[in-house]
């Protein structure tokens, strides 16, 4: 006998197929799902990663702008040292300028050159005196621009004859003079 399937055969492969389908893209679903989650969490991960990057250069950005500042209040306080050192070794330089002057002063002095008042004017000096000739004076003058590492470009302000009382009783007669001289600062 001949056997016929009454069944619809075609309709169940249909159905078994669709079947099939569904469960294969559910699982492709769930899979794309499953994989866009791996990526999400592992991108989330490097983007916390890089934010405590981000964080800890900031803090350090911070200690460092700190740190400027401190190195600036330490430049100004260093050149404020400086500034006082440099007043310290002026000071200490000219200290002894009033001595080598006066010392210049005795050096080159002439006989018969007396001197009344010595003043100091800027860096300049006033000297005034008496002499008993012009030459004495000029030889005063001399030995003040060619001789004197302490006393430079002597200038002969005003020369006047005078007399004047020595002794009791006796006059001579003398030359005052004025002149001016620029002091030096070293003995070179």
């Amino acid at each position: 006998m001949i056997a016929i399937n009454l069944l619809p055969h075609r309709e169940w492969a249909r159905k078994k197929r669709r079947e099939a389908f569904f469960t294969h893209l559910g699982l492709a679903a769930f899979a794309g799902v499953a994989l866009a989650g791996v990526v999400y969490m592992g991108f989330e991960a490097r983007i916390a990663v890089q934010e405590g990057r981000n964080h800890q250069l900031q803090s350090e950005i911070a200690k460092l702008d700190q740190q400027i500042k401190e190195i600036a209040t330490l430049q100004t306080e260093l050149d404020a040292l400086k500034a006082r050192q440099d007043a310290v070794q002026s000071l200490q330089a000219e200290r002894n300028l009033p001595v080598h002057l006066l010392n210049e002063l005795v050096r080159r002095l002439p006989d018969g050159v007396y001197l009344r008042s010595i003043k100091q004017e800027a860096d300049g000096i006033a000297i005034t005196g008496v002499a008993q000739s012009q030459e004495r004076v000029s030889e005063l003058l001399r030995n003040l621009s060619t001789q004197s590492p302490w006393l430079r470009q002597p200038q002969l302000i005003e020369i006047t004859a005078g007399t004047q009382n020595f002794t009791p009783g006796g006059q001579r007669r003398v030359f005052q003079f004025a002149l001016r001289v620029v002091q030096g600062k070293s003995g070179a």
